[in-house]
């Protein structure tokens, strides 16, 4: 048998199931080979602009990646289609710390150290493990469907931006806003290199709060210090109290004897002492301990450090040197203890800070380092975000930026690793001379002489960073770039880099360009599990997003990603989610399949000449539903509400253009009337190509495929216009009459399922509307009604009730009755409901015992738990329809 389907043109008809494997494949290799990315620079054009936060050169894509790109390439495409200048520079950052690693395990499987091949060869070998597996995400953000410049793409380390960074290390030093010297950074033992605040990450830990005797020097009484840190009080230098705190207000003697190493070390009196930590005498360790190193500078207390950096006692640490930190610790309590020093020992909870790379205990120390001083560039972002020259999406987190940026430290830049940008000074080793310069000096300024040493030291990774959105487009060079894409528009990025990165961004972007490197800045949430667990390893609840593309395909994933994108709330995600949104995608491809089969002897010109005027009801209400639906997505998407953008796209294709317009058109289509039939087409026609170009920014591959079915010749669909309002499609008054007429459709339909009528049977309805105007309405559509709903008569009255033996039904101020005499038999109908009714209120009473049983709930996983209490809520939901469909019957009998 064949179908009208099988008898059509089938030349560009779209096949039976969406394979969303190779439409993929197929359309990005076109798009790259066509460069439909890259960017234009025309000067009648508005410019819209974005720098990818780069990532990792050693990561692979996670779903934070795949939510923030999907933000950004919905951006990228929607600005294209509206004819911008677009640019989205892509990159990957050379991520000092975490590329040596790979190396350093790599020469370690070799029984090698990066000391033993020395730095040249080392950084040879970082050079050539990025040539040959550096940047596989970026063919994951390709996979992604990412719309980039892949023509511009940049590394931290390319020449260009090495040529950046030396250029502003060089004026920010000449500027006096670059200093080396001494200070409290945090070091990693394990990476060996310091780090800066922002990379040390706190962590609750149960620790011990030891308390100690510090006798007097004149041998009369002690004072009690507590510390968390025993070990460091070999490098105690004084111990403080505040002035005006009453124990210690007269003492008898103002220095005191360091046990264990019997050194004399003054009282001093300080107002940072915090009076309520402990005993309010706290030890000052100036060279272990940034606000001791700081009260030291006041008072002109010595530092004398005690540990090395691998986080072992040094030779000031007498008989202690050699032990490891914390073996010293345990020794040197021990020692108070036999010595009669310990006064106490209480447990105590407090943040240990850890490196953000490799987790090790960090260890405060004294060290000479290179400093960014920021407080004044610090200012200007302030400005700039207090005066709305950048603004932060959501508005919530601008309080938590002022709070960070007011109370901002001297930012430590230099990272004791060999791979990064190596710090551009060099030292005279004739007369000591330090040079900095952008590039290499081959003598001395100072003696002439031409032996020079530059610093070992690399910048931290965020310096190169914190120059992107300028870097990327040519500076220092002034550009064609820099002039048409400078600032950049938006930077969409996870709001854990706030300070990391975008702040220190905008300081950089404000002291050097002189304007803000960004207009707005999106700060998206966390992507978590379908329970709200953050996702990680150790918990085993990772979802891949290479294996659900492969799984669900591309443009699923990323519709589920917006749709759940709302401002300020982490995303719950999962595979059940992203599946129902690739029913979607499908409905999509059906719906557009079945357009296909009456649209394709359409002009493609057709579109453009669609005009209210003179349409039927549903023509009228599905353009005037389409014009808000544009609507609310441009403003959606000017607003980042990326999940109300999918919202008002997925509510009208599903809930209006699929289920309502294409029904209600159907009778239409397949008349004889041969001109009404094509004015029908040339809406649907208009619609559904209007309805492909919204959804393109979000889901690109499913629509450029659909894209090309359409009738004519056709370029890309990115090349093609977004759409926009039609005032002459606004038409509330056929909105609210399909809504009426919708609404009465609905009602029957079900009453006709909760009464298990037979789909085929024919019915008979009865609406009682007192509402003469909109009783002259359903009149008007009472065909459409019948036809939706199979019903043989429509009696409309303006008075009276529904007659007994029928089913009944309010929609607004509308009653609507079916008689169900020789539809269904009640007796029989309420006898199968008791049946089932037995049958789910035996299931619910084991699972009932199951949940209050205190066994089973302290012995069952917690899964089986919670499916078995999601089983009693849908049994009893259940039970509930069953008691309301009884009740329905019995008072039809």
């Amino acid at each position: 048998m064949t179908t009208n389907e099988d008898n059509m043109n089938t030349e560009k008809l779209l096949a039976k199931a969406y394979e969303f494997s190779d439409v993929e494949k197929k359309w990005y290799l076109v798009w790259q080979e066509q460069k439909k990315f890259r960017a234009t620079m025309d000067e009648s054009r508005p410019s819209f602009s974005i720098v990818i936060p780069p990532p990792n050169v050693t990561g692979v894509l996670h779903v934070g990646h795949a939510l923030n790109n999907t933000m950004q390439d919905i951006l990228v495409r929607y600005k294209r289609m509206q004819g911008f200048n677009t640019l989205w520079v892509p990159g990957t950052d050379h991520a000092g710390i975490a590329t040596q690693n790979v190396v350093e395990r790599q020469l370690a499987a070799e029984d090698l150290t990066r000391h033993d091949v020395g730095r040249d060869k080392f950084i040879e070998r970082v050079w050539q493990w990025k040539a040959q597996s550096g940047g596989q995400i970026i063919n994951q953000l390709k996979r992604l469907g990412c719309s980039c410049d892949w023509d511009r793409e940049r590394f931290t380390m390319d020449e260009g931006l090495s040529r950046a960074v030396r250029t502003v290390f060089t004026r920010l030093y000449r500027e006096g806003l670059i200093y080396r010297g001494d200070y409290i950074i945090n070091w990693c033992p394990r990476c060996h290199t310091a780090l800066a605040d922002l990379e040390v990450e706190h962590e609750p830990t149960a620790g011990k709060l030891y308390r100690i005797r510090y006798p007097f020097a004149n041998g009369e009484g002690y004072i009690v210090v507590a510390t968390t840190r025993p070990e460091t009080m070999l490098g105690d230098t004084g111990v403080a109290v505040h002035p005006e705190d009453e124990r210690y207000s007269s003492l008898p003697e103002k220095s005191v004897i360091l046990p264990l190493v019997n050194r004399k070390i003054p009282v001093v009196f300080d107002e940072q002492v915090e009076r309520e930590f402990g005993t309010g005498a706290l030890k000052v360790t100036p060279a272990h301990d940034l606000n001791d190193f700081e009260m030291a500078r006041r008072h002109d207390l010595p530092a004398i450090k005690v540990m090395d950096d691998d986080g072992h006692m040094n030779v000031e640490a007498g008989p202690y040197a050699g032990l490891d930190r914390f073996a010293c610790r345990k020794q040197i309590v021990e020692d108070l203890r036999a010595n009669g020093f310990l006064d106490g020992i209480e447990d105590y909870q407090h943040g240990v800070g850890h490196c953000y790379r490799c987790s090790t205990v960090v260890e405060p120390s004294l060290s000479k380092q290179w400093f960014v001083s920021v407080k004044p560039l610090a200012m200007k972002a302030i400005n700039a975000v207090k005066n709305g020259e950048i603004k932060i999406h959501p508005k919530s987190w601008e309080a938590t930026f002022f709070d960070w940026m007011y109370n901002i430290r001297d930012w430590c830049i230099s990272r004791q690793i060999w791979w990064g940008h190596q710090i551009p000074a060099w030292t005279c080793e004739a007369c000591g001379e330090l040079t900095v310069s952008e590039s290499e000096p081959d003598h001395c300024p100072k003696c002439k002489s031409r032996q020079l040493l530059q610093e070992t030291d690399v910048l931290d990774t965020w310096f190169s960073s914190a120059l992107w959105p300028f870097s990327t487009l040519g500076w220092p060079d002034k550009t064609q770039e820099l002039k048409f894409f400078y600032p950049t528009s938006v930077l969409i990025t996870s709001f854990d880099i706030l300070f990391f990165w975008v702040s220190r961004m905008m300081m950089m972007g404000l002291h050097f360009m002189g304007e803000v490197p960004f207009k707005d800045v999106y700060l998206h949430a966390l992507v978590r599990d379908s329970e709200g667990q953050k996702m990680s390893k150790s918990k085993g609840n990772v979802m891949d997003p290479l294996l659900v593309m492969d799984k669900f395909g591309t443009d699923a994933l990323r519709f589920t990603m917006t749709a759940f994108a709302a401002q300020g709330r982490d995303i719950r995600l999962s595979e059940e989610r992203i599946e129902g949104y690739r029913y979607f995608i499908n409905k999509i491809w059906n719906a557009s399949r079945f357009a296909l089969m009456h649209i394709s002897d359409c002009e493609p010109s057709v579109t453009s000449k669609v005009t209210a005027a003179g349409l039927g009801l549903s023509h009228r209400w599905i353009l005037s539903r389409l014009n808000r639906t544009i609507a609310e997505v441009h403003r959606a998407l000017h607003d980042y509400r990326f999940n109300d953008a999918a919202s008002a796209m997925y509510q009208f294709i599903w809930h209006e253009f699929c289920d309502w317009y294409l029904e209600l058109i159907k009778p239409e289509l397949f008349s004889d009337a041969e001109v009404h039939k094509q004015m029908v087409k040339g809406v649907l026609f208009a619609v559904l190509e209007s309805v492909i170009k919204l959804l393109h920014p979000v889901i690109p591959f499913v629509t450029e495929e659909i894209w090309h079915a359409l009738p004519g010749e056709r370029e890309s669909i990115m090349n093609a216009p977004y759409p926009e309002q039609n005032p002459g499609w606004d038409d509330p008054e056929a909105e609210t009459t399909a809504q009426l007429v919708m609404g009465l459709i609905g009602a029957i339909r079900n009453i006709r399922s909760e009464m298990q009528i037979h789909p085929s049977a024919r019915i008979e309805v009865i609406v009682i509307c007192h509402n003469q105007g909109r009783a002259a309405l359903i009149d008007q559509h009472r065909a459409a009604i019948q036809g939706l709903t199979r019903a043989n008569t429509l009696a409309l009255l303006h008075e009276g009730h529904g007659p007994k033996g029928a089913a009944s039904a309010i929609f607004e101020d509308v009653e609507i009755c079916v008689p169900l005499e020789g539809l269904i038999d009640v007796q029989k109908e309420l006898e199968k409901l008791a049946k089932e009714q037995a049958k789910l209120e035996k299931q619910l009473q084991q699972s009932q015992g199951k949940i209050t049983n205190e066994k089973f709930l302290a012995n069952a996983p917690e899964d089986v738990v919670n499916k078995e209490k999601e089983k009693v809520e849908i049994l009893s939901a259940t039970l509930l329809k069953i008691d309301d469909s009884k009740k329905r019957l019995r008072d039809i009998q």
